[in-house]
């Protein structure tokens, strides 16, 4: 069995299927950056995996905004500004990777890890709430 950097756990659960299973997606992709590390091949999959962690996280935030908008999320810009200063950061540590400035250290993982917990704990249980007062289910 693989070591893991992030055990999904229920604490994390923000009670959308939808978007528990998007989490659940990034929580892997981050658990495949360290598991490539962990085997010391990190420097050679590290691209690909912060690619399809672009990839996916513009296509999960963008499921989170689609709600944010239909249904007057009050706090959906300042959302949104938080979720493009994520894929910043990742297409940084990509860009880093790719032109040899950065190696893929735990530092890195652990800042993903952090920010990706973080961010589900703090903004995301916030539009739960929200959503919850309203009556409204994700689907």
């Amino acid at each position: 069995m693989s070591k893991k950097l992030i055990a999904w756990n229920d604490f994390y659960s923000v009670g959308y299927e939808l978007i528990d299973e998007q989490h659940k997606k990034l929580v892997d992709m981050i658990n495949e950056l360290y598991a490539s590390f962990i085997a010391g091949e990190a420097q050679e999959k590290a691209s690909e995996i912060l690619e399809e962690m672009v990839k996916y996280t513009d296509y999960h935030f963008k499921t989170e905004e689609t709600f944010f908008e239909k249904y007057n999320y009050p706090e959906t810009e300042k959302h949104k500004e938080i979720h493009q200063s994520f894929v910043n950061k990742v297409v940084e540590f990509k860009a880093g990777v790719d032109n040899g400035e950065i190696t893929v250290s735990y530092d890195i993982m652990n800042l993903l890890r952090q920010w990706l917990i973080d961010h589900i704990l703090g903004e995301d249980k916030k539009y739960v709430t929200f959503f919850l007062e309203k009556g409204i289910e994700l689907v």
